[in-house]
């Protein structure tokens, strides 16, 4: 099953050095059945992109709690065991919302999704404004969801130092 985990460039620089992605435990997004409930008419790959929307809004809440990191949304995509992967409750918010019953090492990322420099300045509203989308400000909400006018490029796993170095 492709999971998508959301992170940082700080967090994709220190999972890229030691090899270790995600702890068991660990909350990603799926296609979990709820998903396709909600998008009873997406495609697979619809679907799919809905899940790595919802880790890139994980991305923004990562960044808010990082003010020192690049105003960049990061997504990690990887394939693992579906054994290895718990639906979780939709109080999170989220559809997609998985939880990890074991770890996500190098091995199992099949690319990885970034940013570009464009979006930095929407990013950083988004992280500014996600605690008040949260509370249901829908102004908030607005400027949250701008961040997903842009579309994260794609880098294969073997790409990830680069990005790394690059970024």
């Amino acid at each position: 099953m492709r999971v998508y985990l959301p992170a940082t460039l700080p967090l994709l620089a220190r999972a890229h050095r030691s090899g270790h992605y995600a702890e068991t435990g660990a909350f990603a997004h799926a296609v979990t059945p709820a998903l396709r409930e909600w998008y009873t008419e997406g495609d697979a790959e619809e679907l799919e992109y809905a899940a790595l929307l919802d880790a890139a809004e994980g991305a923004l809440r990562l960044l808010a709690a990082e003010p020192e990191a690049p105003r960049r949304r990061v997504v990690v995509a990887a394939e693992v065991p579906d054994s290895l992967v718990r639906p979780v409750p939709t109080e999170t918010g989220f559809t997609s919302s998985v939880a990890l019953a074991g770890p996500v090492e190098a091995a199992r990322v099949v690319s990885v999704h970034v940013d570009d420099g464009e979006a930095l300045d929407d990013v950083a509203a988004a992280a500014e404004a996600l605690p008040a989308a949260a509370r249901g400000d829908e102004d908030a909400r607005f400027v949250v969801d701008g961040a997903d006018a842009h579309d994260l490029l794609w880098f294969d796993v073997t790409e990830v130092g680069d990005v790394v170095a690059g970024l």
